[in-house]
């Protein structure tokens, strides 16, 4: 398969080219129409608002948590419908194609939409008749958002709050399981917005169930329809094979990649085990910054040789004494632009000041002028806060971010696999890294030399290990497949 081949396009990046004409045609029309379409989609907006206030008013909690019936369905409805048609044709909606047929409620419960590229995506809507969403409770503050979200009986989660979480993923069985009882509800499964040119993975929200789901492509201008996807037996007890299966199903049928990448932190990142594997490497990142300064390979040797030496003269067990300011790396880097080493900060900070144990770790473990062991014995003792031989579950977390250049949040299963005793050792990580199933990859795919290329390999979903019921494809099974370095 070609797509289960080729490195996917960056899903978050997005370069816009116009032609001169274009240009100037949208400073000509846009600063006479956009003004006028905002005002008009504003203020069919605004009439949503009572109306949508109108629909639940006077209802107690009890008749709330059930599916409105009645006048305030078979009146409001309509009414919110042509609204919205309205909104949406102020702002450039004139025509939503279509193809496909809907399928109902009782043929699918779940509406799959992807992939998702931002706020105009919600004219999908309009075609599936307003159906029911998943949306932060926070939303629910915002002025006519909150109230159009009341109207809808969304499902409301806090991010905050982990009994939010459980209470939503119960309300979602529930009306998922109802057989019609409540309206059918849409999903973007991706879970954030994309540039569209490849699916990032699937959250198992919309296939906790196990229920049937019907796949809509957002293909502009064209919504389409798939036809229903009627999960396995093992699809139904396992809902991230099941997401994973429909990703792959929905991106062969728009053909772009499938990938398992998730939006962490400020970019994307593919989970191993728990790790967080950057899309785009912070190290190799750095060596590429440095090369454009013209630094030669003996120049990166030495700026390494200064960085460990710097490391090595500061106190151990205080992360606070490794850290540098922009003008320290500059001068350790031997930079003359102070814009680089500001670039190089914000690769692995959010401020202007930056782990110095995270720099030097991160790239030396890619550069070629040491071995893997020898590095790691080296961030070891620079990680071992109180010299005990040993690191503890707080502690792992930071020699695994300065490997891999980015935070890691969830190293638990890594512990469990290294540790024996009271804590993992240089020699339980060197073993699981080296020779476990799983984080082998990290220092084969991930933690090779520069020169094996520029970014970690993409972990691509390949469509040709689909495991699907509808026989739209062959099924093999639902694992991952990587593409290496060549």
């Amino acid at each position: 398969c070609v797509l289960a081949t080729m490195d996917p396009p960056h899903p978050f990046i997005h370069e816009v080219k116009l032609t001169k004409a274009q240009r100037i045609r949208g400073m000509v029309l846009g600063s006479v129409l956009f003004p006028v379409r905002m005002f008009l989609g504003a203020l069919l907006f605004l009439l949503m608002w009572p109306i949508a206030r109108l629909r639940l008013a006077g209802l107690s909690e009890e008749e709330r948590s059930r599916p409105v019936t009645g006048w305030r369905q078979w009146l409001l409805h309509p009414f919110m419908w042509m609204l919205s048609r309205g909104a949406f044709l102020c702002m450039g909606f004139f025509w939503l194609k279509v193809k496909g047929r809907r399928a109902s409620n009782k043929e699918a419960p779940v509406l799959v939409v992807a992939p998702h590229r931002g706020f105009l995506d919600m004219c999908v809507l309009l075609p599936t008749q307003l159906p029911t969403v998943v949306s932060r409770s926070e939303n629910t503050n915002l002025p006519v958002i909150g109230a159009l979200l009341e109207y809808n009986q969304s499902v409301l989660v806090s991010r905050k709050d982990p009994e939010s979480r459980k209470k939503a993923v119960a309300q979602l069985k529930e009306r998922l399981t109802s057989n019609g009882y409540w309206p059918q509800m849409l999903m973007f499964s991706e879970g954030t917005t994309t540039n569209g040119k490849a699916l990032i993975k699937f959250k198992p929200g919309a296939f906790l169930a196990g229920v049937p789901v019907q796949p809509v492509l957002l293909s502009y201008p064209n919504k389409l329809f798939l036809p229903v996807y009627n999960p396995s037996e093992e699809e139904k007890n396992d809902p991230s094979l099941y997401a994973d299966n429909v990703e792959k199903h929905m991106a062969k049928a728009l053909g772009i990649p499938a990938t398992d990448y998730v939006l962490e932190g400020r970019g994307p990142v593919s989970k191993l085990g728990g790790l967080s594997l950057p899309f785009e490497s912070p190290p190799r990142e750095t060596l590429a910054l440095l090369q454009k300064n013209g630094f030669t390979s003996s120049d990166i040797e030495a700026a390494l040789g200064r960085m460990i030496d710097r490391c090595q003269s500061q106190r151990q067990g205080q992360s606070s004494e490794f850290r540098v300011n922009v003008d320290d790396l500059m001068s350790l880097l031997r930079l003359k632009d102070r814009e680089t080493a500001l670039a190089i900060c914000e690769l692995y900070s959010k401020d202007e000041s930056v782990d110095l144990r995270q720099v030097y770790v991160s790239v030396a473990s890619i550069s070629g002028f040491v071995s893997f062991k020898s590095l790691l014995h080296t961030a070891f003792t620079l990680y071992d806060e109180e010299g005990k031989g040993s690191l503890n579950a707080e502690e792992l977390p930071g020699i695994m971010g300065a490997l891999l250049g980015v935070p890691q949040y969830n190293t638990s299963e890594l512990y469990s696999a290294a540790c024996k005793q009271d804590g993992v050792t240089e020699d339980d990580l060197l073993r699981v890294l080296t020779t476990h199933p799983t984080y082998q990859r990290v220092t084969n795919e991930y933690l090779q030399p520069e020169a094996a290329g520029s970014r970690l390999p993409i972990t691509a979903l390949t469509n040709d290990n689909t495991v699907n019921n509808n026989k739209s494809f062959t099924n093999d099974n639902g694992t991952l497949h990587s593409k290496k370095s060549d």
